[in-house]
């Protein structure tokens, strides 16, 4: 599980309500009609936006990926392409049939070398795995990023209805107070889902997004170093321009012993 983002989610929650514990009371910032609007607004909306299928996959796709999902460490990458073509050197292609890969892409790449398929077809069925992969991904970062434009508009919709009902009732001054502070709410609601929620998930979904077609960049190049039998350390000094500048430079053939 990703705890940052489920931390993020309950720690920004926590203290949203701590904040108004400590200057209201709870009960008054809470309308279940106003929650409905929004929440039901934003869902409604987006739906018009996407086909059902790929609404669906969207919001599948960016919890898992989201709260669940964790990229490989591109050092871990290199170690164990370092770690198979030294291997594959050693006791040919072959040899990988039995070593242990949890990564499926990797995996996958290596049993195509295996079963002595052509270097082209194991690029091109690779890249196309990684692109229908990545537009899967990029669903859900869509999806939540329309929940985060969507909902401060709803909330506001909301803040207009309650409006129209307060000066409906202009003649009893009384009640001009609560009914403001109820129209203001669903802005509330809206804001809060947005800036807390469904714009940072979308955001990480993105990050998330980028680090993985990084990761099977990484693998592809990987395969085919391994594949044409390229010298381990001549494989990490290619594979290495993948990592940043400060994490370059370890002995990956070291790691890898």
């Amino acid at each position: 599980m990703d705890l940052a983002t489920l931390i993020g989610v309950v720690l920004g929650l926590t203290l949203v309500i701590l904040a108004i514990i400590t200057s209201a009371d709870l009960g008054l910032f809470f309308n279940l009609p106003g929650i409905l609007l929004v929440l039901g607004g934003t869902f409604s909306a987006a739906l018009i936006k996407y086909r059902v299928q790929s609404y669906l996959v969207g919001i599948k796709e960016g919890l898992i990926t989201a709260f669940f999902e964790r990229n490989d460490n591109p050092r871990e990458i290199i170690a164990l392409a370092n770690r198979l073509s030294r291997i594959a050197r050693r006791n040919g292609l072959l040899g990988l049939e039995d070593e242990p890969i949890e990564n499926p892409f990797f995996q996958k790449g290596i049993q195509m070398c295996v079963d002595g398929s052509a270097p082209e077809f194991i690029q091109e069925v690779l890249h196309k795995e990684m692109s229908q992969t990545l537009e899967r991904k990029s669903i859900g970062e869509s999806v939540f990023r329309t929940f985060g434009d969507l909902a401060p508009a709803f909330g506001m919709i909301g803040t207009l209805v309650g409006l129209v009902a307060m000066l409906n009732n202009l003649d009893d001054p009384t009640a001009l107070g609560p009914g403001m502070a109820i129209a203001l709410l669903t802005t509330f609601y809206g804001s809060l889902f947005a800036q807390l929620v469904f714009i940072p998930i979308a955001d990480k979904l993105g990050r998330k997004g980028d680090e993985m077609a990084n990761n099977m960049e990484l693998i592809i190049d990987s395969v085919m170093g391994i594949y044409n039998g390229m010298n381990p350390q001549v494989l990490d000094e290619l594979l290495e321009t993948y990592l940043p500048e400060y994490q370059r430079g370890t002995n990956v053939a070291e790691e890898a012993e």
